[in-house]
């Protein structure tokens, strides 16, 4: 094997798993299905504008990157790498799809089984302990090892990661604003909590001064790294991936105090006009 592939060698060399693919071949061709029925309407083309299909798309080839290409098959001799890709599925591939949908796409009916099993699905507690259950479990020893020995863990870690990453985006960026149950200032604070996991797993990866996992103890790394080295490294990609959803936050934070403050002071300026 290798020990120095090159960044072509390993984003352009494609697996063929045909129930990625065909998972994912059928989600595009329903978008853009859809999206071509919607243009021969004004009205429908301004709740859908291109620029959404190009971050749809760009969001569906970043899943496929992250599940599909040769990086996978160097799982075992680079932590950071396979770091690398569980947060493009986690994120960078979720805002991009989830700014790709349109507004009123999952407009749904006042009641039904679809809306009351979306409404479980988003609600942001259940959302918060899925992700922290990810985040937590799957990279304590036992978890994280079980995903690099276990050919069915290793496939089912980066699909959990797309989908925990994929609900945290929604819920964040109140995708669905008909089951909206959180102001901009609690999306803001959801955003931070979900966030404190992931930046811890990051602090201990980034400062342990041992390897944590055993299957990186004694392997050859890639590009000439120690154990301890790449270990690191996973870290700081995993503190720097997590960084935009961060930043989000603290502004929706900001925002939401903005309106609350903005709020009081009108409503402090009507009781003193009512009393005058």
């Amino acid at each position: 094997m290798d020990l120095n592939p090159s960044p072509a060698a390993l984003l352009f060399s494609w697996r063929l798993d045909p129930l990625v693919w065909g998972v994912t071949v059928a989600l595009v061709g329903v978008y853009f299905w859809h999206f071509v029925r919607v243009r021969r309407s004004a009205e429908a083309r301004a709740h859908w504008p291109g620029w959404r299909a190009l971050l749809f798309g760009l969001g569906a080839l970043v899943a496929l990157l992250g599940l599909q290409t040769n990086a996978s098959s160097y799982t075992l001799n680079s932590m950071a790498l396979y770091m690398g890709r569980l947060m493009l599925l986690a994120e960078l591939a979720p805002p991009l799809l989830m700014l790709g949908l349109p507004s009123g796409l999952l407009a749904l009916h006042r009641s039904g089984p679809a809306r009351r099993l979306l409404s479980f699905v988003l609600d942001p507690f259940v959302v918060f302990a899925l992700w922290t259950t990810i985040i937590v479990f799957w990279n304590l020893p036992i978890g994280f090892n079980a995903s690099l020995v276990s050919a069915t863990a290793s496939t089912l870690l980066p699909v959990l990661y797309l989908l925990g990453g994929t609900l945290l985006w929604a819920v964040a960026l109140n995708t669905v604003p008909q089951l909206n149950r959180l102001s901009v200032l609690g999306r803001g604070a959801f955003g931070f909590l979900s966030a404190l996991p992931m930046m811890g797993v990051a602090a201990v990866w980034l400062y342990s001064p041992a390897v944590l996992y055993s299957p990186y103890v004694n392997v050859p790394c890639l590009w000439n790294l120690t154990p301890l080295q790449n270990q690191q490294i996973s870290g700081l990609v995993m503190l720097m991936a997590g960084m935009p959803a961060l930043a989000l936050a603290l502004m929706q934070v900001l925002g939401g105090l903005l309106k609350l403050s903005e709020a009081q002071g009108e409503l402090a300026a009507s009781e003193s006009g009512s009393a005058d």
